[in-house]
């Protein structure tokens, strides 16, 4: 839906890392970096050890959240690589850091919308999605 708003799931694939917090810096810079080439707002956004939640709305006309998303978790791993951090590469000389798929849900309305940030917002201290029963 272009110019739409979304809850996005986005999750390491080492669900026992805490990667996310402690290379908060490297991953602000990643959205920072994607922003200035393809823009979006942050409506709403929580980071975990081993996953983020957050609510993004995309510009009039755009609905390419998976190449933003591409794009931030490709700079964000670049980064943490280049720290020394313990990641090895695959066969294809990529490194898993992160599960390849997300979870996406487009905000219909302004009461899914309160219902999503509410989510984020509480979220450390209630783990229940607000689309229904799946990995956070």
């Amino acid at each position: 839906m272009p110019g739409g708003t979304f809850f996005f799931t986005l999750t390491l694939e080492d669900r026992t890392s805490s990667l996310l917090v402690e290379h908060i810096g490297l991953l602000r810079a990643a959205f920072r970096a994607t922003r200035a080439k393809k823009p979006f707002t942050v409506d709403a956004i929580v980071i975990l050890p081993d996953h983020l939640h957050t609510v993004m709305t995309l510009p009039s006309g755009d609905a390419d959240f998976s190449d933003r998303w591409r794009q931030i978790k490709s700079h964000f791993t670049r980064a943490v690589v280049a720290t020394g951090a313990p990641l090895s590469a695959n066969d294809r000389g990529e490194y898993p850091l992160w599960q390849r798929r997300f979870w996406e849900h487009t905000i219909r309305n302004e009461r899914d919308l309160e219902r999503c940030v509410d989510y984020i917002h509480y979220n450390p201290a209630k783990p229940i999605h607000p689309g229904g029963n799946i990995a956070g």
